[in-house]
């Protein structure tokens, strides 16, 4: 079957990577005009909320750190809904990342050697933007059967609030903090201390758990019409 995606979520980031109006009307008529296409899809394996196994499909971005507590803040938060997502997730970020304590954990990609990381955040994209606009993964692409994977390295707190706003534009490419790998299976665990680096996990919005996580893509797994 084939799917059509109307961009009515709070942050409607997959919507926006795909170029749709934020008129459900005239997404209605583009869709209507279209063909089906194949895009990827992904699968992640991690520990849930009470020390289970468990697993989920995504189609934008899956990711851990501070996107996950910046997920669990924004899905609290009284306001969503009546002030516009970009502002709302801007604000809990720049919020959750003062609070934040960067975690040390190790990045597994493909069958390349394990890396280690101190980080604050790491995105496993399909998709370009997450975070109600942040195009954390500029090069993404949803039908070339990889991730692509984007770390985000401790550093000052004041400078990486600060360059924030170089994520709206894709412009984080060279930052030194900034990591980006390609490829089509990630494992991330957590390294030494396990309750102390169990990252929380973002999975298209939602945090429903914690790492080691195992990320796999599915090539073509979706017909998508756009």
């Amino acid at each position: 079957p084939e799917l059509g995606l109307l961009p009515c979520g709070t942050g409607i980031d997959f919507a926006r990577g795909l170029g749709l109006p934020k008129e459900v009307d005239a997404t209605l008529k583009r869709i209507a005009g279209a063909k089906g296409r194949a895009v990827d899809a992904g699968r992640i394996c991690y520990i849930d909320d009470h020390g289970a196994l468990a697993s989920r499909h995504f189609v934008n971005i899956a990711s851990l750190g501070l996107s996950g507590a910046t997920d669990r803040a924004v899905n609290a938060d009284k306001r969503k809904g009546k002030v516009a997502a970009k502002t709302l997730f801007l604000w809990r970020t720049v919020v959750e990342f003062v609070r934040y304590r960067f975690q040390d954990v190790t990045i597994s990609v493909d069958d390349g050697a394990p890396v280690e990381a101190r980080m604050a955040l790491v995105a496993v994209a399909n998709g370009k933007f997450f975070g109600g606009g942040m195009m954390i993964a500029p090069d993404a692409e949803l039908t070339d059967g990889q991730f692509d994977i984007v770390i985000l390295r401790a550093a000052s707190k004041l400078k990486l609030i600060w360059d924030i706003r170089l994520l709206y534009g894709g412009r984080h490419r060279n930052h030194p903090a900034i990591t980006i790998l390609r490829g089509r299976k990630v494992v991330v665990e957590p390294l030494g201390d396990v309750e102390k680096n169990g990252a929380l996990v973002d999975i298209d919005g939602e945090s429903p758990g914690r790492i080691p996580a195992t990320f796999e893509i599915l090539p073509g797994a979706l017909m998508l019409r756009y």
